[in-house]
């Protein structure tokens, strides 16, 4: 966890420097999302300066009240106070309405928009970026975007109107006693800048621990059987436990910029405050200026000083609110390395022959080492071909370069004679059906999970995937059948059955190239020889390949490759390889010596 821990730390660091660096105007890069709903945005809008200029108006009601008495007004002022009273409730419900709409809608297109980007992106990416911090920001990051744009920008923009008006109206009032407030708003302004540059530093690293939290314990979670039987709870939980603390101690530090923050202002704001009482009691006293006057003008500096509070409280949430934008735009921003070309070429229907022209291929992460070097070789229309080696030495690199996953660094790939790099990676692909060693399954039924092969496909279709798959008779005895959930990664099946599944969702989208990894490797004697069957006939008629660990299972196959360290070292049946490699004869004797 050490090493985890540092990349961590840098990463953090980095993030840090980066948005010291910014300002809020991060948050104009979320216009795009705004843009759909202007009409909205501007009925809000207008919502909240009506009820900014009722609020303000409120004030000469106060002074009215005083100076002339509640029981001496004359009627028409009476219903003039009472249309504004209306106004500004009115106001006050449209506002809230229409910006908790705005919020709940632009957080939910980001979400969208981050998701579905996420979809396009290279596999790659997700080997270096762990699953727990994209949910973060999938998660966390917009639903606090949601809070600032439903609450926190309403509440900013409000109280920026009302500071402004609240200062023109203690102008009109008494020039006096609005310069003695005045000059107190410069040195109210200043630690919101000194705090500031802190806090969204602070923000950014409060959001990145919250994240990790996600990740260390998703990660757990996912590999509870491990955990348990290795008895590693109490390690787990104390490393839980830090990672807690770490994000505890760095919202507290956050917390403590923005306490600071709030308490700075209020002690300036109600130092100008009382100093702008004691000047006005004695004006009044004096008789310069009457009862009224300075109930109004106390009226509108309680509320200028409540908006200076507002808004330095609500500056430090829009910190977060950058912190969080920041970290989804630069999800919004990552460019797959797999790009479909400019005029893509449709493969032709039915079967699909499949060619390696000397391709040569390292993994990202491990760019000095070859996974693949100078494989060259030809699978012809219809035609089943098995790959076999020993582990690691680049089978399903073969099978994860032909879904076009990665491009290979040199040499081509041919797909029914046309180079894979001229062809859009999803029509490729649909063309292509998998059946993995380990199959993925979701915690949705038995249904989703088949048709997933084929969304368009009936009920009847499904259940004739799943009978061909052999798979029928231990669906019809699960709960609810083929309404069955199953758990996370399919954790109610059996390995053998999650992978019957995985052969009649295959079944079901009818491809035209097959790639087998092993697809019988956890089934029993009598099941696999089922399956097997079920196999042929889905291998008849289309280009099959199989990566296969035990030989046994291959002897059907029109031709062999045997792959070591990334070479294909020899290819042909299993009676030419065994007369003449032997890598490929001790193979065979290791397994069936055994």
């Amino acid at each position: 966890f050490s090493l985890i821990d540092m990349s961590l730390n840098n990463r953090q660091a980095s993030a840090a420097e980066k948005i010291q660096k910014q300002d809020l105007r991060i948050l104009l890069k979320l216009s795009p999302f705004i843009k759909p709903y202007k009409r909205i945005a501007t009925i809000a809008l207008i919502a909240l300066i009506v009820t900014s200029l009722s609020f303000l108006l409120f004030g000469q009601g106060i002074k009215l009240f005083i100076d002339e008495g509640i029981y001496t007004l004359q009627n028409n002022q009476l219903i003039i106070i009472a249309i504004v009273l209306i106004t500004l409730v009115i106001g006050t419900f449209f506002r809230f309405y229409f910006v908790s709409w705005i919020g709940e809608r632009v957080s939910n297109d980001v979400r969208l928009a981050v998701f579905n980007h996420l979809l396009t992106l290279h596999p790659h990416y997700f080997e270096i970026n762990r699953s727990g911090e994209i949910n973060a920001r999938l998660t966390t990051d917009t639903t606090l975007l949601q809070s600032i744009f439903g609450f926190s920008i309403s509440m900013a923009l409000s109280s920026v109107l009302l500071f402004l008006g609240g200062l023109v109206m203690m102008l009109i009032t008494n020039l006096k006693l609005a310069l003695i407030v005045l000059v107190t708003v410069p040195i109210i302004l200043l630690p919101m800048a000194i705090y500031g540059r802190r806090l969204r530093a602070l923000s950014r690293k409060s959001q990145d621990t919250v994240a990790d939290i996600g990740t260390y314990a998703g990660e757990i979670v996912q590999n509870i059987k491990v955990v348990q039987s290795f008895t590693r709870e109490p390690e787990e939980s104390i490393a839980f436990k830090n990672e807690v603390e770490k994000a505890f101690s760095a919202a507290k530090r956050r917390i403590m910029q923005s306490s600071l923050l709030i308490a700075a202002a209020m002690i300036l704001v109600f130092t100008g405050l009382g100093a702008m009482i004691w000047f006005g009691a004695k004006d009044v006293t004096n008789g310069d200026i009457s009862a009224g006057e300075l109930a109004s003008f106390v009226f509108y500096a309680i509320m200028v000083a409540r908006s200076v509070a507002v808004i330095s409280e609500i500056y430090g949430q829009l910190q977060r609110a950058a912190g969080a934008t920041e970290r989804l735009l630069e999800l919004l921003s990552e460019e797959s390395q797999i790009q479909p070309p400019t005029q893509a070429i449709d493969l032709p229907d039915g079967s699909l022959s499949l060619n390696f022209n000397n391709v040569s291929f390292s993994y990202p992460s491990r760019p000095q080492e070859k996974a693949l070097e100078e494989i060259s070789f030809k699978v012809g229309e219809g035609e089943t071909v098995a790959i076999v080696g020993l582990s690691g030495s680049g089978k399903t690199t073969i099978f994860e370069l032909i879904q076009r996953f990665y491009d290979p660094s040199n040499g081509s790939i041919e797909v029914g004679d046309l180079d894979i790099m001229s062809l859009d990676p999803v029509n490729l692909r649909t063309n292509i059906g998998v059946v993995p060693q380990q199959p993925t399954l979701f915690s949705a039924n038995v249904s989703h999970n088949i048709s997933y092969g084929d969304p368009h496909a009936n009920a009847e279709q499904i259940k004739s995937a799943a009978k061909e798959a052999f798979a029928l008779d231990f669906i019809e005895k699960l709960p609810d059948g083929f309404d069955s959930y199953l758990g996370e990664q399919g954790v109610r099946l059996s390995g053998g059955q999650r992978q019957r599944i995985a052969i009649a969702r295959a079944i079901l989208k009818d491809p035209s190239i097959l790639l087998l990894d092993e697809a019988t490797s956890a089934l029993d004697a009598n099941s696999e020889q089922k399956v097997q069957e079920a196999l042929k006939r889905l291998m008849q008629g289309r280009t099959t390949l199989i990566i296969a660990h035990r030989l046994a299972t291959i002897m059907h196959a029109d031709r062999i490759l045997l792959i070591d360290n990334g070479r294909l070292v020899a290819e042909g049946t299993h009676q030419n390889l065994l007369a003449s490699s032997k890598l490929y004869k001790r193979l065979c004797e290791l397994q069936f010596n055994h």
